[in-house]
């Protein structure tokens, strides 16, 4: 069947393919935009940022010292600041930090990872969650739906040695429309709006209204 002249234009020809998705004219490429923060061109399974460590105290091999180390659980002197509530009492530091590299991290089996991979470290205990941030349920993820994508790590959002999200206070209700003249409503005491008796008078400078 003849194509008329109008439509050739927009066919492709034989054998071509479309090798870079192109957006709308006035943006450039998609494969040109600027890669995100993580994304260093490396085959890492997920690739995270870099995760949030206190510059205080990290690398911790700084103060600690295998050979001197006593790996007893016991009540710590070097870090008050630190309370644990994550897990059971018998929770201890080395049950997630390597004795023999403070400055990485170790599985249930022994094996050490780094701290960029602490994702597969909090899944051994939490695999509903780990589950569902591998596909972007749990947590945040950003990047692109079939491209590159840049995953925040547990840390990020919850500090380990006490992860559960403290309790926040709600505020107060919406005012009621019937209410919403500012003059027929006032918040009590403890901050919740409610009806005035009567709605305080205007100074009209001697003028009738």
């Amino acid at each position: 069947m003849e194509m008329s002249a109008e439509r050739r234009p927009y066919l492709l020809e034989e054998g071509a393919i479309a090798s870079v998705p192109h957006a709308p004219g006035e943006f450039r490429e998609i494969l040109d935009v600027d890669p995100l923060e993580g994304l260093d061109g490396s085959d890492a399974e997920f690739p995270v940022p870099p995760p949030p460590l206190d510059e205080e105290y990290f690398p911790c091999s700084g103060c600690h010292d295998p050979e001197m180390d006593n790996p007893k659980r016991r009540e710590l002197e070097e870090h008050l600041d630190i309370q644990l509530n994550h897990g059971d009492k018998s929770r201890w530091c080395l049950d997630c930090h390597d004795f023999q590299d403070r400055d990485s991290l170790k599985l249930a089996g022994g094996q050490k990872i780094p701290f960029t991979e602490s994702y597969r470290l909090c899944g051994q205990c939490h695999g509903t969650q780990y589950r569902d941030w591998r596909v972007g349920i749990h947590g945040k993820r950003t990047g692109y739906w079939n491209g590159p994508k840049r995953y925040l790590l547990c840390a990020h959002c919850h500090w380990p040695h006490e992860p559960r999200f403290k309790s926040l206070k709600p505020l107060p209700p919406p005012v009621r429309p019937e209410y919403l003249d500012p003059r027929a409503v006032r918040p009590n005491e403890k901050g919740v709006h409610e009806a005035v008796d009567s709605a305080p008078e205007h100074d009209t400078g001697g003028e009738v209204e």
